[in-house]
Protein backbone atom coordinates (compact mmCIF):
# COMPACT_ATOMS: atom_id res chain seq x y z
CA UNK A 1 0.00 0.00 0.00
CA UNK A 2 1.39 3.32 -0.97
CA UNK A 3 0.81 6.33 0.87
CA UNK A 4 2.00 9.51 2.63
CA UNK A 5 1.85 11.92 4.80
CA UNK A 6 0.85 15.74 4.12
CA UNK A 7 0.66 19.00 6.15
CA UNK A 8 -1.90 21.46 5.01
CA UNK A 9 -3.15 24.55 7.00
CA UNK A 10 -0.99 23.47 9.66
CA UNK A 11 -2.39 19.85 10.46
CA UNK A 12 -1.40 16.34 8.92
CA UNK A 13 -3.51 14.17 6.71
CA UNK A 14 -2.65 10.49 5.29
CA UNK A 15 -2.87 10.64 1.59
CA UNK A 16 -4.01 7.51 -0.38
CA UNK A 17 -4.51 7.39 -3.99
CA UNK A 18 -7.84 7.38 -5.30
CA UNK A 19 -9.02 8.18 -1.35
CA UNK A 20 -10.20 12.27 -0.16
CA UNK A 21 -8.66 14.19 2.46
CA UNK A 22 -10.76 17.42 4.27
CA UNK A 23 -8.06 20.56 4.39
CA UNK A 24 -9.07 23.75 5.38
CA UNK A 25 -10.54 25.94 2.27
CA UNK A 26 -8.33 26.65 -0.29
CA UNK A 27 -8.91 29.18 -2.71
CA UNK A 28 -9.18 27.00 -5.68
CA UNK A 29 -12.15 26.77 -7.56
CA UNK A 30 -13.69 22.73 -8.10
CA UNK A 31 -12.26 21.32 -10.61
CA UNK A 32 -8.44 22.01 -10.26
CA UNK A 33 -6.02 20.89 -9.90
CA UNK A 34 -3.81 21.41 -6.90
CA UNK A 35 -0.14 20.23 -5.72
CA UNK A 36 0.67 19.71 -2.47
CA UNK A 37 4.58 19.60 -2.04
CA UNK A 38 4.62 19.58 1.82
CA UNK A 39 5.12 15.63 2.11
CA UNK A 40 6.43 15.06 5.33
CA UNK A 41 6.34 11.04 5.34
CA UNK A 42 6.24 8.74 1.67
CA UNK A 43 5.54 5.09 2.64
CA UNK A 44 5.39 2.46 -0.43
CA UNK A 45 5.07 -1.26 1.05
CA UNK A 46 7.83 -1.72 3.55
CA UNK A 47 9.96 0.98 1.96
CA UNK A 48 9.26 4.01 4.16
CA UNK A 49 10.56 7.59 3.75
CA UNK A 50 11.08 10.23 6.31
CA UNK A 51 11.40 13.72 5.64
CA UNK A 52 13.94 15.70 6.62
CA UNK A 53 12.06 17.89 7.17
CA UNK A 54 10.26 16.85 4.01
CA UNK A 55 10.65 14.74 0.98
CA UNK A 56 12.12 16.11 -1.89
CA UNK A 57 10.51 15.39 -5.50
CA UNK A 58 6.93 13.78 -4.28
CA UNK A 59 4.52 16.06 -4.02
CA UNK A 60 0.79 14.63 -4.02
CA UNK A 61 -1.34 15.09 -7.15
CA UNK A 62 -5.12 16.30 -6.33
CA UNK A 63 -8.37 17.82 -7.84
CA UNK A 64 -10.39 19.65 -5.84
CA UNK A 65 -13.95 18.02 -5.93
CA UNK A 66 -16.18 20.73 -3.39
CA UNK A 67 -16.13 23.38 -0.88
CA UNK A 68 -18.45 22.85 2.06
CA UNK A 69 -18.53 23.83 5.48
CA UNK A 70 -18.24 21.43 8.84
CA UNK A 71 -20.98 20.84 11.74
CA UNK A 72 -21.89 24.28 14.35
CA UNK A 73 -19.85 24.48 16.54
CA UNK A 74 -21.23 26.86 19.84
CA UNK A 75 -19.28 29.01 21.83
CA UNK A 76 -20.82 30.19 25.57
CA UNK A 77 -19.24 32.58 27.56
CA UNK A 78 -20.63 32.91 31.05
CA UNK A 79 -19.69 34.75 34.16
CA UNK A 80 -22.22 34.93 37.18
CA UNK A 81 -21.16 37.55 38.79
CA UNK A 82 -20.90 40.50 36.76
CA UNK A 83 -24.02 39.17 34.51
CA UNK A 84 -22.49 37.98 31.12
CA UNK A 85 -23.12 35.77 28.84
CA UNK A 86 -22.41 35.56 25.45
CA UNK A 87 -23.39 32.97 22.87
CA UNK A 88 -21.63 32.57 19.55
CA UNK A 89 -21.90 30.16 16.55
CA UNK A 90 -18.95 29.15 14.07
CA UNK A 91 -18.86 26.65 11.19
CA UNK A 92 -15.80 26.00 9.89
CA UNK A 93 -15.29 25.91 5.88
CA UNK A 94 -13.13 22.72 4.27
CA UNK A 95 -12.52 21.86 1.00
CA UNK A 96 -12.63 18.35 -0.22
CA UNK A 97 -9.93 16.86 -2.14
CA UNK A 98 -9.35 13.93 -4.31
CA UNK A 99 -5.72 12.03 -4.59
CA UNK A 100 -4.68 11.30 -8.13
CA UNK A 101 -1.41 10.84 -7.87
CA UNK A 102 1.48 10.22 -5.26
CA UNK A 103 5.28 11.36 -6.66
CA UNK A 104 6.17 12.35 -10.37
CA UNK A 105 7.13 15.65 -12.26
CA UNK A 106 3.77 15.57 -13.66
CA UNK A 107 -0.02 14.61 -13.43
CA UNK A 108 -0.61 11.41 -15.91
CA UNK A 109 -4.27 11.73 -16.76
CA UNK A 110 -5.48 8.51 -16.93
CA UNK A 111 -7.99 8.40 -20.03
CA UNK A 112 -10.36 5.23 -20.64
CA UNK A 113 -9.32 4.28 -24.18
CA UNK A 114 -9.84 0.64 -23.89
CA UNK A 115 -13.87 1.29 -22.71
CA UNK A 116 -14.54 2.91 -25.70
CA UNK A 117 -12.96 0.35 -28.04
CA UNK A 118 -15.27 -2.47 -26.16
CA UNK A 119 -18.39 -0.01 -26.38
CA UNK A 120 -17.69 0.09 -30.44
CA UNK A 121 -17.09 -3.53 -30.99
CA UNK A 122 -20.33 -4.20 -28.96
CA UNK A 123 -22.06 -1.53 -30.82
CA UNK A 124 -20.89 -3.09 -34.49
CA UNK A 125 -21.96 -6.53 -32.79
CA UNK A 126 -25.58 -5.20 -31.74
CA UNK A 127 -26.32 -3.55 -35.72
CA UNK A 128 -26.68 -6.72 -37.94
CA UNK A 129 -29.00 -7.68 -34.91
CA UNK A 130 -31.22 -5.01 -34.75
CA UNK A 131 -31.35 -4.96 -38.72
CA UNK A 132 -32.60 -8.36 -39.09
CA UNK A 133 -34.86 -7.83 -36.35
CA UNK A 134 -36.66 -4.51 -38.51
CA UNK A 135 -36.73 -6.93 -41.32
CA UNK A 136 -38.04 -9.77 -39.62
CA UNK A 137 -41.01 -7.74 -38.48
CA UNK A 138 -41.83 -5.55 -41.70
CA UNK A 139 -43.79 -8.32 -43.15
CA UNK A 140 -45.32 -9.81 -39.82
CA UNK A 141 -46.96 -6.11 -39.70
CA UNK A 142 -47.94 -6.63 -43.57
CA UNK A 143 -49.86 -9.35 -43.07
CA UNK A 144 -51.30 -8.25 -39.69
CA UNK A 145 -53.06 -5.06 -41.64
CA UNK A 146 -55.41 -6.50 -43.98
CA UNK A 147 -56.22 -8.99 -41.63
CA UNK A 148 -57.33 -6.38 -39.40
CA UNK A 149 -58.79 -4.42 -41.89
CA UNK A 150 -61.20 -7.57 -43.49
CA UNK A 151 -63.83 -7.89 -40.19
CA UNK A 152 -64.45 -4.32 -39.92
CA UNK A 153 -65.51 -4.66 -43.87
CA UNK A 154 -67.74 -7.77 -42.98
CA UNK A 155 -69.47 -6.15 -39.82
CA UNK A 156 -70.69 -2.92 -42.15
CA UNK A 157 -73.03 -5.20 -44.21
CA UNK A 158 -74.35 -6.54 -41.32
CA UNK A 159 -75.34 -3.11 -39.50
CA UNK A 160 -77.07 -2.47 -42.88
CA UNK A 161 -79.01 -5.52 -42.85
CA UNK A 162 -80.11 -4.87 -39.36
CA UNK A 163 -81.14 -1.90 -39.95
CA UNK A 164 -83.16 -3.07 -43.16
CA UNK A 165 -84.96 -5.49 -40.88
CA UNK A 166 -85.82 -2.56 -38.22
CA UNK A 167 -87.31 0.21 -40.77
CA UNK A 168 -89.28 -3.27 -42.88
CA UNK A 169 -90.84 -3.96 -39.40
CA UNK A 170 -92.00 -0.94 -38.85
CA UNK A 171 -93.51 -0.52 -42.61
CA UNK A 172 -95.42 -3.69 -41.77
CA UNK A 173 -96.88 -2.65 -38.68
CA UNK A 174 -98.31 1.02 -40.28
CA UNK A 175 -101.11 -1.02 -42.50
CA UNK A 176 -102.01 -3.19 -39.81
CA UNK A 177 -103.30 0.07 -37.83
CA UNK A 178 -105.11 1.51 -40.80
CA UNK A 179 -107.46 -1.67 -40.87
CA UNK A 180 -108.29 -1.24 -37.58
CA UNK A 181 -109.50 2.11 -37.44
CA UNK A 182 -111.39 1.11 -40.99
CA UNK A 183 -113.06 -1.24 -39.42
CA UNK A 184 -113.99 0.47 -36.51
CA UNK A 185 -115.56 2.68 -38.38
CA UNK A 186 -117.70 0.95 -40.10
CA UNK A 187 -118.65 -0.67 -36.85
CA UNK A 188 -120.04 2.32 -35.83
CA UNK A 189 -121.86 3.35 -39.43
CA UNK A 190 -123.76 0.09 -39.47
CA UNK A 191 -125.90 0.95 -37.02
CA UNK A 192 -126.85 4.11 -38.15
CA UNK A 193 -128.11 2.47 -41.23
CA UNK A 194 -130.32 0.38 -39.94
CA UNK A 195 -131.97 3.06 -37.94
CA UNK A 196 -132.95 4.91 -41.15
CA UNK A 197 -134.11 1.57 -42.75
CA UNK A 198 -136.50 0.72 -40.06
CA UNK A 199 -138.04 4.59 -40.07
CA UNK A 200 -139.55 4.54 -43.31
CA UNK A 201 -140.93 1.01 -42.73
CA UNK A 202 -143.30 2.57 -39.45
CA UNK A 203 -144.49 5.12 -41.98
Amino acid sequence: MKYAIVESGGKQFKAVEGGTIEVDRLPVESGVNVKLEQVLLLADGEDITVGKPLVKDTPVWTTVLEHFKGPKVNIFNYSPKKRIRVKIGHRQNYTRLLIEQIGGSELVKKEPVKVEKAVEVEAEGLAPKAKAKTKASSPKEKAEKPAKAEPKAKASPSKGKATAVKTSAKTATKPSSKKTTTAKAGAKTSPKGKAASKKPAAK
